[in-house]
């Protein structure tokens, strides 16, 4: 390939070359130096004579023209050669990448002729063998690509490439094998066999040299992990050179944080074993002596500050162990504590008095002197929709104003509260026109704040879900807010209005109004079916408005007028046109009826959460109270508070722990055995407020139980299958529910997903409701000689009780007998004979029945009234799903009363939760 000249013409032109030696006895040569006579230096080689270029001719090329070929050498017509400048020219033409063959004839006669095979042309590229990695992955990193000369240089190099590629994914046994199919007018197909091998985990972390901690807890502390059953599904048991230097520098935090000042790293290494499927990571490690805090002062150039009282509230106390990060805490502490009165820039140094001997470190905080600083100007850029004027009016701080960072700070978290903007936004603080200024920077980025949904899905506590509903969280860009949404479900309806001004004519007072109506259908289960027992449609409107009284207490009002109809299903539950007791229960025929509530409530609300949507730390209490009377039908007082706050406790965790409770107070009379709040006024608890408890599945309740076998040989019995037994919630007039809840952070790519993770422990109680007067009034079975018949139990043998057809004037009804041939078997009022119309004129001879359709005997009971604690415990999972929010959660009941109905899993889809 790189010959180039013939082996003549290379002779002809070569310098002439040291005579071969003779053969040992042989005669030397005349003038030939004697073999025993010492040999003299060889004479210098004479200078090469240059010829001149009488011609230059190019062959063998098809898509290059022949001055590109010589562009890339110094050959030109009337020129003259050499031996190096012809050997220089067959380099110049093979370094273009251009050709994969050249050779130069004709350098003994001047007349030079370059002979040319050209690379060929890429037609395709062609990955066999990858799974792990798709095509697109790849082809972002290779440099070859169709109608690209081919070069094995650029070959060999994307091998490399793709073999990185697979490293970087932890797959150190990768092999890739290029191969090159040859086609047709000098055209080749290139094709990558991969073999991509399998992952290469980490086999052991060894740690040498410590002492103190044990190898277990050294590697809880670093992100990388060992290949174990128990780490099946994380991603950190892959070697990842990176994430060895994290792991050096978590080992040093780790240990800085226990009081070893002098630990280090003193190496890390990784070896790959032969069969390149593991890593085995050895760290070799220096603990040194433990130290404590010795004398702790603060150093202020700050006139303001009085450096005895700001050392004494410090964390860090003398006597305690080292712990760097309470240092770094302590730093940052100290510079918001100056921010806070206007020192914007101030600057905290520790310094660090480290006595080897004493196994003390002495820390001395230094605030260096600095001027107070104010807010020269507020910039407020990115919105490009949203008025300025909703951005600043929910700054605490104002042109002119001292710095504060607290201030700065509550800021950036009502910017935050309001969704408008990116998630995290951060008020940037840059320096002013002079010193003592400082410029505040809102860089926001608007996100969409219209949202249409046309929706459809399935919950366990709505079952099917249709929802349609529009709204603007930024209405014209002012902060106003308006909705409209219609959802259905298998037992809810609901039409609903909604618009918010949170500054009424630019003052510091919200309003808002919903015009809503509802359509609540309340049911109970046997067995798998279920049965409506009461509607409720609900027809209204509320007003709110809410005044701050300071930055984190606001007093908000509110009136509601509405107007509920509840209504039994009179063919299920009343008998002659009127409800039933023995069929729908006296608590259900109570509360039918229309009645209109007017009402008005006041709440106080303290609100210092850094996120309405998603806080992360603050707290947020609610204490309100509602007069149901002014005006309509309804009177009752009611009361209700509620609190959350919200830690971050660190490397993404967030714990949080709320508490609820309520009561409501009849301001009716009512009688013996009737609650004077009505049932649907009362409190509920269960899903999905009350985890690992069904909807509704908690507090007073009846329950109606049948019986089986027969009531004439004492063989009845109670049935025992609870998915067999009416169970009616009745709720309750008071309720508390507390949770703690750990939200558990993800790696990147969930988190992306949306998928947040937590385990939580709720405990709560319904209860005090009067004990409802209940229907039992059977008559007790007797034998042929009247004596009482008994189960084997010791329980009285129950008949099915008279339930006689009346007519609206309450006229018995009677069965024709059997002797009318036209009528029997109809209803009539008359004894003997038939009358179509209610109290006419009885026709006929025939002697009629009574109409009596018993009551088949149950037994009822009521449980549940019970203020003792449920208590329950799970997991769950929050996840923005394509479909809409979804969460599901896995809860076990481990605490609950007679009559709780429990729910290991729920979940929600299609609709908020």
């Amino acid at each position: 390939m790189l010959s180039s000249m013939t082996a003549a013409a290379y002779a002809q032109t070569a310098p002439a070359q040291t005579a071969p030696a003779p053969a040992p006895g042989a005669t030397p040569p005349a003038g030939a130096p004697n073999a025993t006579q010492p040999q003299t230096a060889a004479p210098p080689v004479a200078p090469q004579v240059a010829r001149p270029i009488r011609s230059i001719r190019v062959e063998g090329s098809q898509r290059l023209e022949p001055d590109t070929v010589l562009s890339y050498t110094r050959l030109r017509t009337g020129g003259t050669y050499t031996n190096e400048t012809i050997d220089q020219a067959l380099k110049d033409l093979l370094a273009s990448e251009l050709l994969a063959d050249v050779a130069i004839e004709g350098v003994e006669t001047g007349d030079l002729i370059i002979r040319i095979r050209e690379s060929p042309v890429i037609n395709r590229i062609i990955y066999e063998g990858n799974k792990r990695l798709k095509n697109d992955k790849i082809e972002k990193e290779v440099k070859l690509a169709p109608r690209q000369i081919f070069t094995r240089t650029a070959v060999r190099a994307d091998v490399a490439r793709i073999v990185e590629l697979y490293r970087r994914q932890g797959r150190f046994a990768a092999q890739v094998e290029p191969k090159m199919v040859s086609l047709d007018q000098n055209r080749v197909d290139v094709v990558f066999e991969i073999n991509e091998g399998p992952k290469s985990k980490v086999r052991q972390i060894n740690v040498i040299g410590n002492e103190v901690f044990s190898d277990g807890k050294l590697r809880g502390e670093m992100a990388t992990k060992q290949a174990r059953i128990t780490s099946l599904f994380s991603s950190n048991t892959t070697y990842d050179q990176d994430r060895l230097a994290y792991d050096q520098q978590k080992l040093r935090q780790f240990y800085l944080t226990e009081g070893y000042a002098d630990f280090r790293v003193i190496s890390a290494v990784a070896e790959l074993t032969p069969d390149k499927r593991d890593f085995i990571i050895t760290y070799v490690v220096e603990e040194g002596p433990r130290y404590k805090f010795g004398p702790v002062t603060v150093d202020s150039a700050i006139r303001d500050f009085d450096d005895k009282r700001l050392a004494s509230a410090l964390a860090i106390k003398e006597g305690n162990w080292y712990n760097a990060k309470l240092v770094e805490d302590t730093v940052e502490q100290l510079s918001e504590t100056a921010g806070a009165f206007g020192y914007a820039f101030a600057e905290v140094k520790p310094d660090f008095q480290r006595d080897r001997e004493a196994l003390t470190m002495s820390m001395s905080f230094n605030i260096a002197e600095t001027n107070r600083t104010y807010i020269e100007r507020i910039d407020i850029t990115g919105n490009r929709q949203t008025q300025d004027k909703v951005i600043r009016r929910e700054f605490r701080v104002a042109e002119g104003d001292a710095f504060n960072t607290f201030l700065v700070k509550r800021s950036q978290d009502r910017i935050n509260s309001l969704g408008y903007f990116q998630d995290k936004f951060e008020i940037e603080r840059k320096e002013g026109s002079a010193p003592d200024r400082i410029v505040l920077a809102a860089n926001v980025e608007e996100r969409p704040n219209g949202q249409l949904t046309l929706s459809a899905g399935f919950s366990s506590l709505e079952r099917f879900i249709l929802q349609a509903s529009i709204r603007q969280g930024n209405f014209r860009g002012m902060g106003q807010t308006v909705s409209a949404s219609v959802d259905y479900s298998s037992y809810s309806k609901s039409v609903e209005l909604g618009f918010t001004e949170p500054y009424v004519f630019n003052s510091n007072v919200a309003l808002g109004a919903t015009l809503f109506r509802q359509d609540y259908n309340a049911f109970n289960y046997i067995g798998s079916d279920r049965n409506t027992t009461y509607s409720q449609v609900a027809t209204g409107f509320q007003l709110v408005a809410g005044v701050p009284l300071t930055e984190y207490w606001t007093l908000s009002g509110r009136y509601t007028l509405r107007q509920d109809d509840v209504t039994l299903d009179q063919s299920s539950f009343f008998t002659n046109g009127v409800c039933d007791p023995l069929k729908a229960g006296r608590y259900y025929c109570e509360a039918v009826g229309n009645r209109i509530t007017s009402l008005v409530g006041v709440s106080l609300i303290y609100d210092s959460l850094n996120s309405r949507l998603r806080p992360t730390r603050g707290q947020r209490l609610t204490v309100g109270g509602d007069f149901a009377g002014l005006g309509g039908e309804v009177r009752y007082l009611r009361a209700r508070a509620n609190g959350e706050k919200y830690f971050n406790v660190g490397s993404g965790f967030i714990f949080s722990v709320s508490a609820e409770g309520g009561y409501i107070h009849s301001l009716e009379k009512t009688g013996a055995g009737i609650d004077p709040v009505r049932i649907t006024d009362r409190f509920y608890l269960g899903e999905p407020q009350f985890r690992g408890f069904d909807i509704r599945g908690v507090g007073p309740r009846v329950q109606r139980i049948a019986f089986t076998g027969s009531a004439l040989d004492g063989t009845q019995a109670l049935i025992t299958d609870r998915e067999q037994i009416i169970d009616d919630a009745l709720g309750g007039k008071a309720y508390y529910i507390t949770k703690a809840e750990l939200e558990i952070p993800l790696g990147a790519g969930a988190a992306e997903l949306g998928l947040r993770p937590s385990i939580f422990v709720m405990a709560g109680s319904l209860f005090n409701i009067t004990r409802p007067g209940l229907t039992i009034n059977f008559p007790q079975a007797r034998d042929a000689s009247g004596a009482l018949l008994f189960n084997k139990d010791g329980s009285p043998t129950l008949l099915p009780a008279d339930n006689f057809q009346k007519d609206a004037a309450g006229n018995q009804y009677y069965l024709v007998g059997a002797g009318d041939s036209v009528n029997a078997g109809a209803a009539t009022t008359c004894t003997v004979g038939y009358s179509a119309t209610p109290g006419g004129p009885c026709v006929g001879t025939s002697v009629n029945t009574i109409y009596n359709i018993p009551t088949a005997a149950f037994f009822e009971r009521f449980v549940g009234d019970s203020p003792k604690p449920r208590l329950s415990i799970g997991v769950g999972v929050n996840w923005n799903s394509p479909f809409g929010p979804l969460r599901i959660d896995v809860a076990k009941a481990l605490l609950s009363q007679p009559g709780d109905d429990t729910k290991l899993i729920t979940f929600n889809v299609g609709t908020q939760f």
